[in-house]
């Protein structure tokens, strides 16, 4: 049986395969659970890809997970994507030949959403609300994979990614670690740098954008409200000088607020580097695997913030 072409999961229940019929009830009940799969080549022989739908507010919602190869219980990795449902929606080629796969490779389990409207999934986009509900819900999701330790979840978001990243981290206090690279923090200036193209991102898909703008963008801005990000989880910010899509004076203002905030965080701005960091993707990798070997894998205890020394 499938869902448009998608493999119903062994594991799930009759209840759930009947899911037509009591799908309002089971949603909530069952955020989380995975409703369909499929796998697919990933090209490599050091993790398995699949395509997954998981429920999430009731809506069904499709994204990837990379399970490594070798046997027994994985650190993870909630990955959020940057972009909208018309511009970087992630495909089975994204994922396994962006850095997921690299941290796949490294022995790390990766699960990555579409959020809601985006990639096929039911719903509507928006931009930094419900939508969050979507990775929230993928901890649940998490928590039923037998390869993966979900006492050991981190996470990294990229550009809008960066944006759902902060969000979450202020809901739960489950991620062990996180990377925010070239990301979203304060969308009223992302605006006034990028007037037409933001303006009809936000109108499109923030709710009540025209009734309540200056609030709707500051609920979004995590340099508004810093101190409100779990401060057990380490974070690292990565930006650089040369990004036009979301400017280096975003990202250094966020520093400046985990600094106020006293969170604990490292700030590496790249010279010359544009959105994404792609002219220093070798040393992003490393910079990448080095904080989720330390702070996720190995549970390294971050360092006093308190003055000190001579």
């Amino acid at each position: 049986m499938t869902i448009d072409n998608f493999a119903i999961d062994s594991r799930v229940s009759v209840g759930v395969l009947a899911w037509a019929v009591f799908f309002p009830l089971l949603a909530i009940a069952q955020n989380g659970h995975v409703v369909a799969r499929i796998e697919f080549a990933s090209g490599s022989q050091e993790f398995r890809a699949e395509e997954v739908a998981y429920l999430s507010d009731g809506l069904r919602i499709k994204g990837y997970l990379l399970t490594p190869a070798q046997e027994g219980k994985h650190p993870c990795i909630i990955f959020n994507r940057g972009g909208n449902p018309q511009l970087d929606s992630l495909s089975r080629e994204s994922v396994v030949r962006g850095h997921a796969a690299m941290l796949a490779s490294a022995g790390y389990m990766i699960v990555a959403s579409q959020y809601r409207q985006g990639g096929g999934s039911e719903g509507y986009d928006e931009f930094g609300g419900n939508d969050v509900h979507d990775v929230l819900n993928l901890i649940p999701l998490l928590e039923h994979e037998p390869a993966c330790d979900a006492s050991r979840i981190g996470m990294f978001g990229v550009s809008r990614g960066g944006m759902m990243t902060y969000l979450t981290l202020t809901k739960t206090d489950r991620i062990r670690a996180a990377v925010v690279l070239s990301g979203l923090s304060d969308l009223a200036l992302n605006l006034k740098s990028r007037p037409d193209d933001m303006g009809k991102v936000y109108q499109t898909y923030i709710p009540d954008y025209g009734r309540r703008r200056e609030q709707a963008l500051a609920e979004r801005s995590a340099v508004r409200w810093a101190e409100k990000i779990d401060k057990k989880t380490p974070l690292l910010v990565l930006q650089g000088t040369a990004d036009w899509r979301v400017g280096p004076a975003e990202s250094l203002e966020m520093a400046d607020a985990l600094l106020r905030s006293k969170h604990p965080f490292r700030f590496v701005l790249f010279e010359g580097g544009a959105h994404g960091l792609p002219e220093h993707r070798i040393e992003v990798d490393r910079l990448l695997l080095n904080w989720f070997n330390d702070y996720l894998r190995d549970g390294k205890k971050w360092p006093s913030l308190e003055p000190h020394g001579q």
